[in-house]
């Protein structure tokens, strides 16, 4: 994949990007909270990809690129998303239907950022439906972020995710694989799930 380092409004991030072969439509896949776009679950997602003629991007966010371990706040976040999606757009996807998703915190920036990014559909990977409680506090679920999504969704969750398992939806089609919130047990049941989800898009 070729490195492209692109301007946000906070700060340089980087998308590692393979479209050599121009493609049908484009994926665009955000990292985690705590890792970054060598995931399992992300390699595998791009791979499965690739295979069906799709060109992929890899997107590091900023605080990711700068070496800083935790993230910026959420409009930060959703701003460098849209900048770098939009860069992408202009530029090496240009004209392509686009597919925009992430594993955990990736996932819930491009579902929040859904209709500035235009995209026709949302991959989650390991999406973190309930933050583990503190203080008694009552659970937080972040499945509106989810339902306010109205295009075709994929999430691809492991089967002892500790952040729980999102319910399926009128667009939401839910798989459970090996694993916990890792996905790193079974990266090949990450990459059937996406192959048998995208032809069903019809790029």
């Amino acid at each position: 994949m070729n490195p492209v380092d692109i301007e946000t409004p906070h700060g340089l991030a980087r998308a590692h990007l393979d479209a050599s072969d121009s493609g049908r439509a484009a994926l665009v896949l955000g990292h985690g909270a705590g890792g970054g776009v060598e995931a399992p679950d992300l390699v595998a997602a791009a791979e499965a990809a690739r295979s069906d003629g799709i060109a992929v991007a890899l997107v590091e966010q900023p605080y990711c690129v700068a070496g800083r371990r935790s993230p910026a706040g959420a409009p930060q976040l959703d701003a460098a998303w849209v900048a770098v999606v939009e860069h992408l757009r202009a530029g090496a996807l240009s004209g392509l239907p686009l597919v925009v998703g992430g594993r955990s915190l990736g996932a819930r920036v491009a579902c929040r950022t859904l209709r500035s990014t235009g995209a026709i559909a949302v991959l989650c990977l390991a999406f973190p439906l309930e933050p583990p409680r503190r203080g008694g506090k009552p659970p937080q679920s972040r499945l509106p972020e989810l339902d306010a999504v109205e295009v075709p969704v994929l999430v691809v969750q492991g089967e002892n995710d500790r952040f729980g398992v999102p319910p399926a939806g009128p667009r939401r089609e839910v798989v459970k694989v090996p694993g916990d919130h890792g996905l790193k047990k079974d990266p090949e049941a990450v990459a059937a799930a996406v192959r048998k989800w995208l032809p069903a898009l019809s790029l």
